[in-house]
């Protein structure tokens, strides 16, 4: 899409602390990288670069996983407070100068009462530039399911996506898990689908080093730079750290974009020991789990108040001071979204964010095993 939005990110930062200018300058900077320096080069107007393409996008996305769920959020239920809410969470993205959303084909599949996030989104979309022009870059994603063969199915599978979205193309588009078998036909028809215009760029999500370098390899060949990996990655889950991929992308030029960057409302301060979250996350952040949280998350706050910043916003810039990563919150509703516009135009100082990392490695438990397949 290239239509018009009015204003620029909204910046609601207070005036700067006494010795946390220069930090915050230096934590503003990216990490180095080699060939992929232009990468992470700041394009204007609160945007960055996905990887080498030349799509442009919001420092900060929003995923639009929960939109039309009901197999692990919304409490099992879609309903018309939701859609509402939903879309309420749309406009208030874009009024705060948050246009890059994130879906993907699998979202909200037709099981239990669910609604497709890309028909949702889409819808959203049409609404809005019905009553005024609006930039919106969509990224959204194919799902390797064991039965799709070559790379016809992801131009069957995208051209689908497309007619759910109403577009005529989209600015991302990604493998969203590394398949069974056929990856290579699949990056094929990536570069087919780019050759085509059908998208601006491509990306691939949940991939390991070693699958992330072939995967650039082999869509260098065809001249197509891989532009983004979509992991999980958030202040206690900083695997990609750790598994060689952040490394990867900063040397290779790709852009991390870091879904679950508040570890699903975890790092909101939102639940405790006493008041864990229900649903499938209960599962993985347990009483025991939050009570090994409560150091970090009182520094979070601590630090927070010190800006006058919630601790959603701090979880969030400390992903931004990493350079080269662009986080995707998922926002239920308009409040989330107005909350997270405030993790923009400000920055935490070096120290901080290095301290937080160090409380951070305290706390074990969490494992996603689809990165190691």
């Amino acid at each position: 899409m290239a239509l018009q939005v009015a204003g620029g990110v909204a910046c609601c930062c207070p005036p700067p602390l006494a010795g946390r200018r220069a930090a915050a300058l230096l934590c503003r900077a990216p990490r180095a990288v080699a060939s992929g320096a232009a990468a992470v080069v700041e394009e204007g107007e609160g945007k960055v670069r996905l990887g080498e393409s030349g799509v442009a996008v919001t420092k900060l996305g929003i995923g639009a996983w929960s939109w039309g769920d009901t197999t692990y959020w919304n409490d099992s239920e879609w309903d018309e407070r939701r859609l509402k809410e939903a879309q309420e969470a749309f406009d208030a993205s874009i009024d705060n100068g948050m246009t890059f959303f994130d879906t993907a084909e699998v979202y909200g599949t037709a099981l239990m009462g669910a609604v497709n996030s890309e028909s949702l989104l889409g819808g959203f979309i049409k609404e809005r530039q019905n009553k005024k022009q609006v930039e919106v870059a969509v990224a959204t994603k194919f799902a390797a399911l064991p039965w799709r063969f070559g790379r016809g199915s992801v131009l069957s599978a995208l051209k689908k996506s497309l007619d759910r979205l109403g577009l005529s193309s989209v600015e991302l588009y990604q493998l969203h898990w590394p398949g069974i078998w056929g990856n290579e036909a699949y990056l094929d028809g990536l570069a087919d689908a780019y050759e085509q215009g059908l998208v601006k760029a491509v990306g691939v999500s949940n991939y390991n080093e070693k699958r992330l370098r072939d995967a650039h390899a082999r869509l260098k060949k065809r001249g197509v730079p891989l532009a983004a990996n979509q992991v999980n990655y958030s202040l206690i889950y900083r695997t990609p750290e750790l598994n060689g991929v952040k490394a990867a992308c900063d040397e290779l030029g790709i852009t991390l974009i870091a879904y679950s960057p508040i570890a699903q409302g975890v790092l909101t301060g939102k639940y405790t020991p006493e008041n864990p979250p229900t649903g499938p996350r209960a599962n993985t952040y347990t009483p025991e789990f939050l009570t090994k949280l409560q150091p970090l998350m009182s520094r979070i706050k601590e630090i927070g108040a010190s800006y006058g910043k919630s601790p959603t916003q701090v979880s969030l810039n400390w992903l931004t001071c990493q350079g080269n990563v662009v986080p995707i919150p998922g926002a239920k509703n308009a409040s989330q979204a107005k909350e997270f516009a405030g993790a923009l135009g400000w920055s935490l100082t070096g120290d901080e964010v290095e301290e937080l990392r160090t409380l951070a490695r305290e706390i074990k438990g969490i494992k996603m095993p689809i990165e190691e397949s």
